[in-house]
């Protein structure tokens, strides 16, 4: 008989795409299996979605959500989850420091991309 696949709570809720401080207490608490995680999944309990929809979330969602990388969020000083009404709020009064770390990360991006490409041409001559 095989035995059931568990994970921590903090690697269940990062697959989930929640801050794990804001799960509820069982949740932080115990363990969580592959079929409660495939569960979760496609059947979300209320905290769950209400999780998904108004935070707080966890830093890599909000460095998505603004269109800029997690080291940003932190030269920004961004270091606590944020609900979806705060970062709509940061949307809205595109602050300096959100400008550059878009301009940063698109560059970032175009790099990677462009880079990506190079190594594709490159083994595509080797063969």
């Amino acid at each position: 008989m095989k035995s059931q696949q568990t994970m921590k709570p903090a690697t269940a809720a990062k697959k989930l795409g929640v801050y794990l401080e804001a799960t509820p207490e069982e949740f932080q608490a115990g363990v969580v299996s592959r079929d409660e995680l495939n569960e979760l999944q496609a059947n979300p309990p209320q905290w769950l979605a209400d999780l998904r929809s108004n935070g707080p979330h966890p830093k890599q969602l909000i460095a998505q959500k603004l269109g800029i990388s997690a080291s940003g969020l932190v030269r920004a000083g961004i270091t606590e989850a944020l609900t979806t009404e705060q970062i709509n709020a940061l949307k809205e009064e595109n602050p300096d420091w959100l400008v550059r770390e878009r301009a940063t990360y698109k560059e970032f991006k175009a790099e990677e991309a462009r880079m990506a490409e190079k190594a594709r041409l490159e083994e595509a001559e080797a063969e």
